[in-house]
């Protein structure tokens, strides 16, 4: 058996990695199909890590929601952006998913299916090789272990630090402000994120989308702090902290991204499956766990083939955002770069909407790009001239 280990019942679909997108692959292919053996290879002590993945109401389709609202831990009809020249609440609906939340519905539905402590060094479209030195064989197994540097993507970060904070005194807030941008500005656009969970609870991040993964912790938290005393809220406990460095995308060759993956399908960040601009990877993990749910075909072959044209054409299909990201990092001062997101912000509800949901019509684009320019245009017409890979000037 040139030492594959196999079972009295083959495993179907291995799963390696039991995060954000292969927990909800795994998840709706166990419903559709429960003939199917599964089973999920999580490196750590438990699915779904310690995270908070959010999306907006329009992301998703009134189907997608139906599975999906199990998972919803917390619900909010509207949402506030603050800058320096425009403040204003976004009349749609904004949803969060909580790690505990996930794991409680993962692991109801999977049960012993998930094998946890699990590191896998390597993975071949039909094998994969534990820390331990177990190899295993399935049918197909699927790489959802996040992301992964490629020569192929040229990539902007968007870092952060959270913590979910027990307050002395309710905070007030009715609805989230997905981004405070009147906080000072340092390495490159920085904004302050901040869901209201409970009356006295807040989850508050500091985040940047910056030129490098670099991330100081220690000083995040001193800004956090700041940012709560500034509004008058006193800090009673920490409940939690949540660290993040989500790849944006700037441009690239997907083709080649693919070609690099030898055959082994891939889900998630691994499928370079997220939105350019803002990082949100659960509407796309969404959609591709419908996909996978109805393939007739589950050997690696076809499952590759699927996983790979879903990631190329929503690739394809977002070279506007890559555009914008581009504007973003190349065409203007790293400190004045919430301007653009402020231009963005005059915008209408509806269109917003559309944008975050990587929905956008020709003249939506149209309408973003008009207006008094927030770069310089000789700039602009710098970025243009960009390599697409390197970032360099042609």
């Amino acid at each position: 058996m040139n030492g594959v280990e196999r079972h009295d019942r083959p495993i179907d679909v291995a799963f390696v990695g039991g995060g954000l997108a292969n927990g909800l692959a795994a998840y709706r292919l166990a419903r559709a199909r429960p003939e199917l053996s599964i089973r999920v290879f999580e490196a750590g002590e438990a699915v779904g890590g310690n995270h908070t993945w959010s999306f907006h109401a329009g992301d998703l389709s009134a189907a997608e929601h139906d599975w999906l609202a199990p998972f919803v831990r917390y619900r909010w009809d509207a949402y506030d952006v603050r800058f320096p020249q425009r403040r204003r609440q976004i009349a749609t609906g904004y949803r969060s998913v909580s790690s505990e939340q996930f794991r409680a519905v993962i692991d109801a539905a999977l049960g012993d299916r998930i094998e946890r402590h699990a590191p896998v060094r390597a993975v071949t479209p039909t094998t994969l090789t534990l820390e331990d030195g177990r190899e295993l064989a399935a049918v197909c197994v699927i790489d959802g272990r996040g992301h992964a540097p490629s020569p192929h993507l040229m990539l902007g970060f968007q870092k952060f630090l959270g913590q979910e904070i027990e307050l002395a005194a309710p905070h007030g807030l009715s609805r989230p402000i997905i981004m405070d941008a009147t906080v000072a500005q340092e390495d490159g656009y920085r904004f302050v994120y901040v869901l209201p969970l409970t009356a006295t609870t807040l989850l508050v991040e500091d985040t940047y989308y910056a030129d490098g993964p670099a991330l100081s912790e220690e000083r995040l938290r001193t800004t956090i702090a700041d940012y709560l005393a500034t509004h008058g809220w006193t800090a009673k406990a920490v409940l939690r902290e949540e660290r993040g460095v989500l790849p944006i995308a700037l441009d690239g060759d997907i083709e080649a991204f693919w070609a690099d993956r030898r055959g082994v399908p891939a889900t998630g960040l691994a499928a370079a499956l997220f939105h350019p601009t803002t990082g949100y990877s659960l509407p796309d993990a969404v959609r591709l766990a419908d996909r996978l749910a109805g393939l007739t075909d589950l050997s690696a072959g076809a499952v590759f083939a699927a996983t790979r044209a879903h990631s190329v054409a929503a690739w394809r299909e977002r070279g506007f955002f890559r555009l914008l990201n581009r504007l973003l990092f190349f065409a203007g001062v790293p400190s004045k770069r919430y301007e653009i997101l402020q231009h963005f912000h005059r915008l209408p509800d509806t269109l917003i909407g559309r944008f975050y949901a990587a929905q956008l019509s020709r003249l939506d684009m149209v309408r973003i790009m008009t207006g008094r320019p927030p770069v310089p245009v000789g700039n602009a017409l710098k970025v243009l001239a960009r390599h697409r890979l390197t970032g360099e000037l042609a």
